[in-house]
Formats: structure tokens, C-alpha cells, sequence
């Protein structure tokens, strides 16, 4: 009877610090944290979905949330639109999505980008455990 045994990226000899850098780009670019891992397919599949939600939140007029609110739901909220990393930085620095939402259209907006939000921190710890050895493929 045979065992496989599986051995952690670290334990294999590469770097601690990659997991932690793959987990940060992951976060920061949207598909980064694959592109990083060599997985070509995986990585642009999930940087096309996430931005292709994020812009279509946009074009929705949906609004990005800021840190200053002390409702629950808007923490909430911001911290789904943080997790699209540079998506969310871009935006606030063009002021996009600061209207109120006054539409149904709106509302729907708002929400296709704080779930891109956290469909790109699922996709960055994804990531990072593919590069730990957590998951191997």
C-alpha cells in the first residue's frame, strides 16, 4: 500500500515569502496571484470576470462605498468593494461611483462590484494556498 504524502511549497524549498507576496498581488490585480503560479487559464479567466463585474457595476451606476459611514451594512459593503484591490483605488481616485442610487439599475450596480469585491479575495486565497501546497491544483 502506498501513501502519497504531500510536502509544503516551504518545505520543498522555496521561499516563505511567496506565499504572502502571491496573496498580495492576488489581491492588488485582480487573476494576479495565478498569472504569478504559471496558471495561465485560471488567472485570466478570473481577471476578465472580475473586472468585466466591476465595470459593469460601474456602467449600472452603482456606488462605491467609503470607510466614513458607521452603518453596518455600509462597513459591509466597503469591505467588498476594498477586496477588488486596484479596482477600487482607480475608481476612487476618478471619482466614480459616488452618485446616490436612485434606480433599481443602480442598486444592481452596486452590488455586481461589492461581489467582485469578494469573488477577488476568494480568488487571492485561492491563490495563496496554491502556493503554500494547501491545494495542489
Amino acid at each position: 500500500m502506498t501513501t502519497n504524502v504531500h510536502v509544503p511549497a516551504q518545505a520543498a524549498g522555496k521561499s516563505s515569502s511567496m506565499p504572502a507576496l502571491v496573496l498580495i498581488a492576488g489581491w492588488l490585480i485582480p487573476g494576479a496571484g495565478h498569472l504569478m503560479l504559471g496558471k495561465w487559464v485560471r488567472g485570466l479567466l478570473l481577471m476578465v470576470s472580475i473586472v468585466a463585474m466591476f465595470a459593469i457595476g460601474l456602467a449600472l451606476k452603482g456606488k462605491i462605498y467609503t470607510p466614513n459611514t458607521g452603518d453596518l451594512l455600509d462597513i459591509l459593503n466597503f469591505a467588498g468593494d476594498l477586496g477588488s484591490g486596484a479596482l477600487y483605488v482607480v475608481a476612487r481616485v476618478f471619482d466614480l461611483g459616488q452618485v446616490a442610487v436612485v434606480t433599481a439599475t443602480a442598486d444592481y450596480g452596486t452590488k455586481f462590484m461589492v461581489v467582485a469585491g469578494l469573488l477577488n479575495i476568494i480568488s487571492a486565497v485561492d491563490a495563496h494556498s496554491l502556493a503554500t501546497g494547501r491545494k495542489l491544483s
